[in-house]
């Protein structure tokens, strides 16, 4: 039996230490944390300390079995779970759990799951530190008290099931308060002016130069004032400036950088950048993934430096030393960067590939010379009038780091640049003629909707969540259907354009489309209404300053300069009885609930709100003798946006087509879209199919092609066994029996297969299911239960 015991949180990390350590060691994983606060209770006895009820999950009983009979016979316990908050707590669940002696038990930690980083590690063990440990109690305290009042209050006053927390409700209130910026924006015009000037480059040929005006024009008459002066004027380079520029690098990754390169460069989301981060760090390939530091070690600038020196050259090395900004960096002490800077690339699958040549490119840049451009500006005089052009030009005289690595933004940063573009040779008082200059109309543009990763940024920006925290709360928001992805088509806008070409000045209208953005952010209606609700009753919940406080508080917490128990009876003292009040608080109208004018048709008013199943719209009242009539909003609709003839339109449904073989053909719209409802059978119209055009012969094709689909999805039925059926699905035939699924050989023929030998198939695979040892990851069939 060997003599050391290693824990450690997950399967994959235990396998890569496992090669580095001798026989004396075992090395076994927790598979996450082996405790936590009972799912469905509140769990916190706030009379007594807002001590929590821990409770062991079912799943993890037996895990917590095997780790407490082999760390019984261990002379000593090393506890290595990861070096941050979530880290040390799963450490000290272990030591209390399995009743570790503190004498046989040390801690230990290393941001990188190298040979080197493991065995110093054991050479430096140190104890728990528990005000980490109640650092993330502390959060994980908070949010439980937060989610648990405020659910309910939200369950009362908008609708059930609904969910609220601390940082998730402040992340939807971002993105809807976006959402709103955009709907009141309003553009404004103004003519952007361009001059196209032909010039003799160097060999004496024709070459064009291109200038822009130096200001934007408020108004048309001022655009064709300019073209009127400029058909009478001489042109003149009035100067010409030269000057050096040097770029520098971007600091090595944190978590929320990579999140956003990864982002921009690969299209990952951001559970997908961590979730292949920590295949990563696991594999021994990166340090730990979630960080706030751009600090680099010695080593790794070391390491780095014989990189570029043996890839590029000395005129190419640069080592830097980067600092930390953020004033609340605490999860590990230095970025995220390749455990080796010598492998420029590893072992893995494709998206392994990708993330990680991204995090090589971006350690070894940042270790790399400035890249030195030689900027050219001509200033261009237009004698008829004060105004001028200016041509800019740029040019690379060493690529330096960017030799590598190139940063990309997001759709929200303007980033104009004229770098490659080279001017042509241009003299002071050159007379320049001008071959074509134009005045085209521009607008002012609306802020762009988040991306996973800009959103993630602005939490940063704004202090709100960790690196821990930013991945899990962007999922939690568009799971519970407060935020979903998606696409916004442009609209169509007019612009004006005029040209000065030989003379002569043109006057034209064209149109664009504007405002369409893909997979972006987009609040719901239920996130609009409980963002307002919270807003209105729970602000300081809602207020951005608030939230980021609480992330210093449990930063000092983790530092040992607060109490942690304090600091949540100071917020509970004055949380808890705002949700006492606002619960029993009496509304006249339903939350959320607009209303929109009167149903010319009845009299009665019409009002959009969320009901029970999502947004829907009511035509009269619950005080009405009769009944009030509702209708769910179509897709793309929304409750901030709709109009009263919108509205009324929903209710022209369902429709009635015709009939069909005697039967009657109508259309409806129900809660997942517009449908044809024929012979007790829905049939979902496709996309773009508009429902009030629809006619009964498009209609009954729709209804027969789903008739042939299901035909040939169900392959074989026995009447002596109505429950086994053979069907077809995506994966090829199978026999569906009594809840589960079940396989068929390769070489059977579906239609030709009888009852008994069916049942032989089904008895057989289960009971070599039986026989099996249970795994997480259980395949799709061999008696799995749909759904």
């Amino acid at each position: 039996m060997p003599a050391n015991l290693v824990i450690v949180e997950s399967p994959a990390k235990a396998k890569t230490i496992e090669k580095f350590l001798g026989k004396d060691y075992k090395v076994l994983s927790s598979y996450g944390h082996i405790r936590d606060l009972k799912k469905k209770e509140f769990s916190i006895d706030i009379a007594h300390g807002f001590k929590p009820d821990y409770e062991i999950p079912a799943d993890k009983k037996a895990v917590v079995q095997s780790l407490k009979t082999e760390s019984s016979k261990a002379d000593t316990v090393w506890l290595a779970s990861d070096e941050d908050r979530e880290g040390e707590a799963i450490a000290w669940h272990l030591y209390e759990v399995l009743k570790l002696n503190p004498a046989h038990t040390r801690r230990i930690v290393f941001h990188e799951i190298t040979k080197t980083a493991i065995l110093k590690a054991i050479e430096q063990p140190r104890s728990i530190d528990i005000n980490l440990v109640n650092a993330q109690q502390a959060r994980r305290v908070l949010d439980r008290i937060v989610g648990f009042e405020l659910s309910p209050v939200l369950w009362k006053k908008v609708k059930p099931s609904l969910s609220a927390g601390r940082v998730q409700s402040v992340a939807v209130r971002l993105v809807v308060e976006r959402e709103r910026e955009i709907n009141a924006f309003v553009s404004e015009p103004s003519y952007r002016v361009t001059a196209l000037f032909q010039v003799p480059d160097a060999d004496g040929k024709p070459v064009e130069l291109k200038a822009e005006m130096n200001r934007r024009l408020k108004t048309k008459a001022e655009a064709q004032q300019l073209l009127e002066s400029c058909r009478q004027s001489t042109f003149t380079i009035e100067d010409i400036t030269t000057r050096p520029v040097k770029k520098s690098p971007a600091a090595p990754f944190t978590t929320s950088t990579l999140q956003q390169e990864a982002a921009r460069k690969l299209g990952f989301t951001v559970a997908q950048t961590m979730r292949i981060a920590q295949q990563l760090y696991e594999a021994g390939h990166i340090t730990y993934m979630r960080t706030d530091s751009v600090n680099l070690s010695q080593l790794a600038i070391h390491t780095s430096k014989e990189a570029v020196l043996q890839l590029m050259g000395e005129k190419y090395v640069h080592p830097r030393n980067y600092h930390t900004k953020s004033k609340g960096a605490q999860e590990a002490h230095e970025a995220i960067r390749p455990t080796y800077m010598e492998n420029s690339h590893i072992s893995g699958n494709a998206q392994e590939k990708k993330l990680y040549d991204l995090i090589w490119k971006r350690t070894i840049a940042s270790q790399m010379a400035d890249a030195e451009l030689r900027k050219t500006t001509a200033t261009i005089s237009i004698s008829q009038s004060s105004e001028q052009f200016v041509a800019e030009g740029e040019v690379v005289t060493f690529d330096g780091f960017l030799r590598v690595y190139r940063e990309s933004y997001d759709d929200d940063t303007e980033q104009t640049s004229s770098e490659g573009n080279l001017l042509p040779p241009l003299t002071k008082g050159e007379l320049l003629q001008y071959k074509e200059i134009t005045a085209t109309e521009r607008f002012t543009q609306a802020p762009f909707r988040y991306t996973e990763a800009s959103l993630v940024r602005k939490m940063e920006e704004l202090g709100i969540g960790r690196p821990s925290t930013y991945a899990p709360t962007i999922s939690t928001i568009q799971q519970r259907g407060y935020v979903e992805k998606g696409d916004r088509e442009g609209t169509e806008r007019s612009y004006n354009i005029m040209s000065l070409q030989g003379g002569n000045i043109t006057d034209d209208t064209r149109t664009e489309t504007v405002g369409n953005e893909k997979n972006k952010l987009l609040p719901t209606d239920t996130g609009l209404v409980v963002t307002d609700f919270l807003v209105q009753h729970f602000p300081y919940i809602m207020d951005y300053n608030f939230t980021a406080n609480v992330e210093k508080e449990f930063d000092e917490i983790a530092e040992g300069e607060v109490v942690w128990t304090n600091a949540m009876n100071s917020f509970y003292q004055s949380f808890h009885p705002h949700v006492v009040s606002t619960l029993t608080t009496k509304t006249t109208h339903k939350t959320g609930e607009r209303m929109l004018g009167t149903d010319p048709a009845s009299g009665k008013p019409v009002s959009v709100k969320i009901g029970r199943f999502g947004p829907m719209v009511q035509i009269g009242s619950v005080d009405d003798t009769e009944k009030p009539r509702f209708s769910p909003l179509k897709k793309g609709m929304s409750i901030e946006t709709v109009t009263l003839e919108e509205a009324l339109d929903l209710f022209k449904l369902p429709r009635t087509l015709g009939t069909h073989e005697g039967k009657t053909v109508t259309v409806g719209i129900g809660r997942f879209g517009p449908y044809v409802y024929y012979n007790s059978t829905y049939t979902s119209l496709p996309k773009g199919t508009d429902p009030m055009s629809i006619e009964i012969d498009e209609a009954m094709e729709l209804v027969r092609a789903k008739a042939e689909a299901a035909a040939k999805k169900h392959l074989k039925k026995f009447d002596e066994e109505p429950e086994l059926e053979i069907m077809n699905g995506r994966f090829g035939p199978y026999i569906a029996y009594k809840g589960s699924n079940y396989k068929l050989p390769k070489d059977a023929v579906p239609q030709e297969l009888t009852l008994e030998a069916c049942l032989q198939l089904v008895k057989s695979q289960q009971e070599k299911a039986e026989s099996a040892p249970k795994a997480k990851g259980k395949g799709r069939f061999a008696g799995k239960k749909k759904g």
